[in-house]
Order: C-alpha cells, then sequence, then structure tokens
C-alpha cells in the first residue's frame, strides 16, 4: 500500500506543523469560493509569507506582503524562474499528471528563465510588442466591440461575460499575432473551449497549435507587418519552436487575464453605485477605473512560481534552496502595510501587483489595458441604460490557484436598433495589406468548437494557466 511520502524537515510543510488545522490548501474549496479571505487569514496567522499546499498537496510559500513581493519579483540571484530548480521534482515528490503541468516543467518561453537567456528571448517580445501602433490597436478594438455590442443590442438582454469580455481580447489578439478576420472567431472558440476543459478541449488545443505552426511557416516566407513576423525576423534569432510558444504564451495569457479585467471591471460598474457614479460624473476616467479594478480585483491573484537559489530569509520565515514560491498579487495589493484603508481611493497610483514586477513584469500590459478599457468604453456609450440583472449575490465565480474567473454577468438595458452594415474601419498597422499575404490556417478536423461536458483529463494550456 503506498503512502503520501513525508516532507523533508526543512521544507514549508515542517515549519508550519504546529498551526492549528495543518497547512491551508490553495487549490481547495476555500480558496476557490473566497480566496482573498483565505490571504488575510493567512497573513493573520503567519505574516507576510505563509507556508501553503498547491495541487497534489506540495508545499508551497505564498507571498502576501506587498514588499516581499516585490523583493522576490525582482531578485532573480535569490528567487529563480526556472522551475528546474524546484527541489520536490528532483526529488520525485511531483506526480508526472500533475495538473500544475508546464508551470512547473522547463520550455524555451521567457517566463521560464532568467540571464542572458531571458534577456534575449524577452527582448524579441517586448520589442515586437512595441512596434503596434496604439492607435491602430485602439481602432480594432474599437470595430470589434462595435460587433459585438450589434449582437445584443436589440434583445434588451445579454451575459456580458460569453457575448463581450470573453469574445473581444481574443478577436483582437488573433490579429494582432497575424491570424486575419475571418478566423479570428475560430481561434476565439477553440481558446475558450481549450481553457474551459471541455471534453473537446484537446481538439481545440491542437487546432489552436496547427493554426500558430501554420503561421509561422507562411510568415517565413512572407512576411508582414504583424506579431508573428516581427518576432522571427528579430535580431534575437528565435528558433522556430521559440516564436511558436512565444506566439502562444501571449495569445493565452493575453486573453484570460484582460477577459478577467474586462469581467471585473463590468461588474464592479454594474454593482458599487458610487464607482460608477464617479465614472460617470467625470470625477474618474475610465484608465482610472481600471487601475482601481487591479488594485481591488486583479485579473490574476497568484503566480506560480519562482524557486529559491538557495536558504534565505523572506518575511520572518527560513526559505531554504528548492522551495516554491507564489507571488501573492492580490495579497499583496490589500497588504495593509500600503493600504490601510482598503476602501479609500487610489486615484493615480499604479504601484499595485497586478502585472507583477522586476524582469518578468508582463510585457503586453499596455495592450491589455488598452483592449479593456476601449472595449468598455465602446459597450458603455453604445448602452449607457446597462444594469445588472439579477442580485449581485447571485454572481458566481470559477475558482483556480492563479485567478478567479467571473462566470456570468446578465444584463438588461433598453433595446436599440443596428445598423445593417458596419462602416469600413481604417486597418491598422499590424494588418495584412495584400491579398496574397493573408494566412489562412489549417481547417479543423470538426467544428471548432461547441463548449460540452467538462472532462477529466486537463488540456496543456488549460493547466499552464492552472485551470483544473
Amino acid at each position: 500500500m503506498s503512502t503520501t511520502p513525508t516532507p523533508p524537515p526543512e521544507c514549508p510543510a515542517h515549519a508550519a506543523a504546529a498551526t492549528a488545522g495543518g497547512l491551508y490548501r490553495l487549490h481547495g474549496a476555500e480558496a476557490q469560493a473566497d480566496p482573498l479571505a483565505l490571504y488575510e487569514k493567512l497573513r493573520a496567522e503567519h505574516g507576510p509569507v505563509a507556508p501553503v499546499l498547491v495541487s497534489g498537496d506540495l508545499p508551497a510559500w505564498l507571498v502576501l506582503g506587498h514588499r516581499e513581493n516585490l523583493d522576490v519579483a525582482r531578485t532573480s540571484s535569490r528567487f529563480a524562474r526556472d522551475p528546474r530548480g524546484w527541489r520536490d521534482m528532483r526529488e520525485g515528490r511531483v506526480p508526472a499528471d500533475t495538473p500544475l503541468g508546464p508551470m512547473v516543467s522547463w520550455v524555451p518561453v521567457c517566463n521560464f528563465t532568467d540571464g542572458p537567456v531571458h534577456e534575449r528571448l524577452r527582448a524579441a517580445v517586448v520589442e515586437s510588442l512595441a512596434r503596434f501602433d496604439k492607435r491602430g490597436i485602439r481602432r480594432y478594438v474599437t470595430r470589434f466591440a462595435n460587433q459585438l455590442v450589434d449582437q445584443i443590442a436589440a434583445e434588451g438582454y445579454a451575459d456580458l461575460v460569453p457575448a463581450f469580455s470573453d469574445q473581444l481580447p481574443m478577436l483582437v489578439m488573433t490579429q494582432l499575432i497575424g491570424a486575419p478576420d475571418e478566423h479570428g472567431p475560430l481561434l476565439v472558440n477553440a481558446a475558450r473551449d481549450m481553457l474551459q476543459g471541455t471534453e473537446t478541449a484537446l481538439q481545440s488545443d491542437r487546432y489552436v497549435t496547427a493554426t500558430l505552426e501554420a503561421l509561422v511557416v507562411e510568415r517565413k516566407a512572407r512576411p508582414v507587418r504583424d506579431l508573428a513576423s516581427w518576432l522571427i525576423e528579430h535580431p534575437a534569432d528565435l528558433s522556430d519552436t521559440e516564436v511558436l510558444m512565444h506566439l502562444r504564451v501571449v495569445l493565452i495569457a493575453a486573453y484570460e487575464t484582460t477577459a478577467n479585467l474586462i469581467a471585473n471591471t463590468l461588474r464592479t460598474v454594474l454593482t458599487d453605485p458610487r464607482f460608477r457614479a464617479s465614472l460617470s460624473g467625470g470625477h474618474m476616467t475610465l484608465p482610472d477605473a481600471l487601475e482601481q479594478v487591479l488594485w481591488d480585483d486583479p485579473p490574476i491573484n497568484t503566480i506560480i512560481g519562482r524557486w529559491a537559489t538557495g536558504d534565505t530569509l523572506l518575511g520572518g520565515q527560513q526559505v531554504k534552496a528548492g522551495d516554491m514560491i507564489l507571488l501573492g498579487l492580490a495579497a499583496g495589493n490589500a497588504d495593509p502595510q500600503i493600504r490601510p484603508d482598503p476602501e479609500a481611493s487610489v486615484h493615480g497610483n499604479r504601484s499595485h501587483l497586478a502585472f507583477s514586477s522586476g524582469p518578468h513584469e508582463c510585457p503586453g500590459q499596455d495592450i491589455g489595458r488598452a483592449i479593456a478599457d476601449t472595449g468598455i468604453e465602446v459597450l458603455l456609450d453604445r448602452l449607457p441604460d446597462l444594469q445588472l440583472a439579477v442580485d449581485a449575490s447571485e454572481l458566481q465565480w470559477r475558482g483556480t490557484l492563479m485567478s478567479r474567473h467571473l462566470l456570468s454577468l446578465p444584463v438588461r438595458f433598453a433595446p436599440r436598433s443596428v445598423p445593417n452594415a458596419q462602416p469600413q474601419v481604417e486597418q491598422p498597422a499590424g494588418h495584412p495589406e495584400h491579398p496574397e499575404h493573408v494566412f489562412v490556417p489549417p481547417q479543423p478536423t470538426a467544428a471548432p468548437v461547441v463548449p460540452g461536458r467538462r472532462r477529466r483529463g486537463v488540456s496543456w494550456w488549460r493547466r499552464l494557466l492552472g485551470i483544473g
């Protein structure tokens, strides 16, 4: 009969063996139902750094303090991003089928590397993203946001999560990476299905991979002004695999975080009368509103992970070499050391942790902000009388180790007539300018995809984002 391996004396599990009830699971029902309440319970018991358990009841340290999060994020010499330093993995305590998946398995992408390798890969991503014209991106967002509003305006009722926040980021990002309009909806459906882990998730995963592989091949032969082409031609000389992997990281990570930011902001507007009054009365701009939401309800709660490169002291805790460190972004934002009054406005303050910090700070945050604030502006301008159609207490989330995703946001509004055709919008930088340069992805073997029942298996990218 097999037994669970006993954690070694130096790991976080033993550090909290005497606490009442043992260690808290970040993958359990309590964490999923109300993660912020759990973070405060941990802070009260342990201070700015707390011992916890992740999937498989593996020990880790959750960083709750704002200052301590910055210390970990900015000091790669003490806290490496490369998961090959994880002691539990080296010593065989991590199951092969762990739902943590590639989050703890090294692959050649910038967010799993440090030092010169990281600098080379990140430079390619950051400098390629910087080539997009911000006004062009906003024109994309405006066009797609109007199209999405057109689909619901005549009904007088909609669920803004599937109808808007889950759609808009992927429609925009597929354009930026190089897929033209007509293929955007296929990738939107496939990516959503993949992240939700339905019975067709693996098929959708293969479709996304095949589409991006074909895009890389096409852009090597005929480059245009898009992210795929710019990654290929960057002086960092990325391999085909590195280009593919970074396209996937940008596409999927940007989708999940931006969708959450849009949904969280809309929920706040619809449920907080003071917030909405400040916004509609001109006391707060929409970019200001986004920053407030990034403080109060960031799109990512926790980042896995960092690994201690040696024995060190962090937040009063003795961390040992090889320990897993979790960046608690939401917990750090709520640190009473920097926010003694959580109800006070943080107007003009961008020192939140929503996009992390240091050498691995989110490289696409400005694009995410542009998608969110422009998209929400279009929605509120077109439907200014939006009202929540249910009581706020009825709203539900899908909780994961890394984030909470609002499942539904039903709204009512006065029905509007919709014009038969949208006016032609000037194509921004990044759009293929000649028909012979338009990329045609591989056709899916079956229609991608109608979300179905949840499957027991967990797709690669669903595990990457900690969902499951």
